[in-house]
């Protein structure tokens, strides 16, 4: 007899209900007809891969009803968070899209950002001035809204200018990581893109900013993940579902240290229509990240940021805030052991400096400069 995906689907969903709720022994028994479903269904594939996929999902079941077991043998209490029946209401209804939506109106807006004057007036033209000036906008046929890709070294303040993007065009900020999309129970991945999306498109203007994006669509090639080859193309069906010439209009930035990792579909026009390039900081960049992260530190008359920003070429803003922080400590140690306070001196920084190498390595900028020329 033919196994329908409606009865695995059935099955499945009742065995995640039910393990929410704490009902674990009841959990595993369907978790396990919903995987012997997906076995019979994976015999019937008729290629290598559709087979393949089955049987990966499959393993996923079991393993949740292995934990069902552990679970009921323990005496595990049920999830906190209301009853049972509220929270399969909940979840049934998505009301709630999952508490794990952080959403936000940030502070932070381009003159609070460091340097980077290219990179800001890059996402002015492309993501910006749209919003400001719409009927010109709508003149030459120029959207609203869209998709773009912040990339480069760790540290160089991607966050910080999506932040500043939602900031700029007074937009509510969704934040979201890979870990909190990829929900541990199963199927429901594909569940929080939609819950996600829905969410900002409810709001008058918003940013939605994943970080970490390649962990979350990954060339599928190199993921043998099923949930993987589930979760991409949700995505990328919400990303080309932007209205882009709407009231509501809809932002899309992600960011990566691993631009190389990503998909390759996630990179084609109508998705991340952008590519941006978020460097180290140049000097004058340098000069002002001095000047943030000594703040009302005191410092002594020898110190020349100018002389000091010369000298942190190849340094991230997330490296010279570690050099200010450690530089800090050494008259603080000092005060601690019985001598009198300082302030901080060019020597404290000049060995914190020389003691600290820059995190980013030189022969991945090359990669970065490369993926940047389209290599």
């Amino acid at each position: 007899m033919t196994v329908s995906y409606a009865t695995f689907d059935r099955l499945k969903t009742k065995g995640v209900t039910a393990y929410k709720k704490g009902d674990y022994l009841t959990a595993k028994s369907y978790l396990v007809e919903a995987a012997e479903c997906m076995l019979e269904m994976a015999e019937q594939a008729k290629t290598d891969d559709t087979r393949r996929q089955h049987e990966e999902l499959a393993t996923e079941l079991i393993d949740l009803a292995k934990d069902s077991d552990r679970l009921h043998a323990s005496g595990a209490k049920p999830p906190k968070g209301g009853s049972g029946r509220q929270r399969e209401k909940e979840d049934d209804s998505g009301a709630d899209a999952g508490d794990w939506i952080v959403k936000d109106k940030p502070d932070i807006g381009f003159n609070d950002i460091a340097g980077l004057e290219d990179v800001k007036e890059e996402i002015r033209l492309k993501m910006i001035y749209p919003f400001a000036h719409r009927e010109l906008a709508q003149k030459y046929g120029i959207n609203t809204g869209g998709g773009v890709l912040l990339f480069g070294p760790p540290g160089t303040g991607k966050t910080m200018i999506a932040k500043a993007i939602a900031h700029e065009i007074d937009a509510t900020f969704f934040v979201v990581s890979p870990a909190q999309m990829l929900s541990k129970w199963v199927g429901e991945a594909e569940q929080n893109i939609r819950k996600l999306f829905e969410a900002a498109k409810a709001e008058e203007t918003s940013v939605i900013f994943l970080d970490e994006t390649e962990a979350l669509v990954p060339k599928r090639k190199t993921d043998s993940s099923t949930v993987m080859q589930r979760v991409v193309p949700q995505i990328l069906q919400e990303l080309e579902g932007f209205d882009r010439k709407a009231d509501r209009a809809l932002l899309f930035v992600g960011a990566t240290n691993r631009p190389w990792m990503l998909d390759e579909a996630m990179l084609r026009p109508g998705r991340l229509d952008a590519k941006i390039y978020v460097g180290l900081p140049d000097a004058p960049a340098r000069f002002r990240l001095l000047e943030i992260y000594f703040g009302d530190r005191p410092l002594a008359d020898d110190v020349d940021f100018g002389e000091l920003c010369d000298g942190l070429d190849g340094y991230s803003g997330a490296d010279i805030n570690n050099i200010a922080q450690r530089a800090a400590e050494l008259p603080f140690m000092e005060a601690i052991a019985g001598k009198d306070a300082r302030a901080i001196a060019r020597k404290d920084i000049v060995a914190v400096i020389e003691a600290t190498p820059p995190s980013v390595n030189p022969a991945d900028l090359v990669r970065y400069d490369k993926f940047a020329a389209g290599k």
